[in-house]
């Protein structure tokens, strides 16, 4: 199948590249720095530029493509915001899909987005889901929580820096996933029947609070997490804050989202029938856990090697000590 992948160099989309090369897929990714994404062709992708915020620059992307997975979404760091990307340049790309032809197209959402309009990104994700129902495309619509990758920032740096590590009053409990796991599930609902226009939670295996997640890391880290609180109203007001300057919209944006994980509501589904639909082993899911101890086995065995080497180089620089002789004077 002729794949195009968009939003390609992010956590999620490198992953979904990756994915869909390794099952075998022609894939193309839309790039707005081919430099950045060199690492897409290393492996194998073909990189066209284009801009989804730029409509012109979308007809070349989607000649001869048959599906589309849809990992784009406003980073905190661009220039540019939610309602641009995430509605504005989602509506582009889904225009532009239906004047190719494209069959199949895969979108990324947000779990209880419904819920949540008054946050600009959960909004956006629940309008486009809207907007692809309507125009008839086949699309497949899968709703995320959280990625563990984004749990070791948060949480396992800066216990291994030993430094605070900040959460929310009532922090929700969240059923984060691999994205890797993530994008079998994308790459899948392409082959089955049963995921053709229909919308499915894609979530772990079970959801967990913050404190659940500090204790997990000091396990497996051996330390003691510092952790430092912040409360829903001071939330409130640094999003009140940073509203009212232009480079702090996406950040605005961002603090928006973080008050709904500081409600206590969880963000977790059932996924039974999500595995049966999509032909899908729940055992082969990654867990929580056995993410986090794979992190860090691999971090303190690099931190070990790291400390030998360091010793090594100390021995070798002091050379062989004199012998201490003493006189009787």
């Amino acid at each position: 199948m002729n794949l195009l992948v968009v939003g390609a160099t992010g956590t999620l989309g490198r992953q979904v590249a990756r994915r869909a090369l390794d099952e075998g897929h022609q894939v193309r990714c839309l790039v707005r720095n081919p430099r950045k994404a060199s690492f897409l062709k290393e492996w194998g992708a073909e990189l066209i530029g284009g801009n989804l915020c730029q409509p012109e620059s979308l007809v070349p992307a989607l000649e001869g493509i048959d599906a589309i997975i849809d990992a784009a979404t406003a980073r905190p760091t661009d220039s540019i915001g939610v309602k641009e990307v995430d509605w504005e340049g989602q509506v582009n790309l889904i225009k532009a899909a239906k004047e190719a032809g494209v069959d199949r197209f895969i979108f990324f959402s947000i779990i209880n987005a419904e819920q949540h309009r008054e946050v600009p990104l959960m909004d956006a994700k629940y309008c486009v889901e809207e907007y692809l129902k309507e125009v008839g495309l086949n699309y497949t619509i899968l709703r995320l929580s959280g990625f563990m990758q984004g749990l070791i920032a948060q949480y396992a740096i800066p216990i291994l820096e030993n430094q605070a590590v900040w959460i929310t009053g009532e922090s929700s409990p969240i059923a984060y996933m691999n994205t890797q796991d993530i994008a079998k599930f994308a790459v899948q609902a392409l082959k089955v029947p049963a995921a053709e226009k229909q919308t499915f939670p894609v979530v772990g295996t079970r959801a967990w609070k913050g404190e659940e997640v500090i204790a997990i890391c000091e396990r497996y880290s051996g330390q003691t997490a510092s952790i430092a609180r912040l409360s829903l109203g001071f939330l409130r007001l640094m999003r009140r804050v940073t509203r009212f300057f232009q480079w702090g919209q996406n950040a605005s944006d961002r603090l928006a989202f973080a008050e709904v994980m500081a409600t206590g509501k969880p963000l977790d589904a059932p996924m039974e029938e999500v595995y049966k639909a999509l032909e899908l082993d729940p055992a082969e899911t990654t867990t929580l856990e056995s993410y986090l101890q794979e992190y860090f086995s691999r971090i303190m065995q690099k931190l070990k090697e790291i400390d030998y080497e360091k010793n090594k180089n100390k021995k070798k620089k002091g050379g062989k000590k004199k012998p201490n002789i003493r006189t009787p004077f």
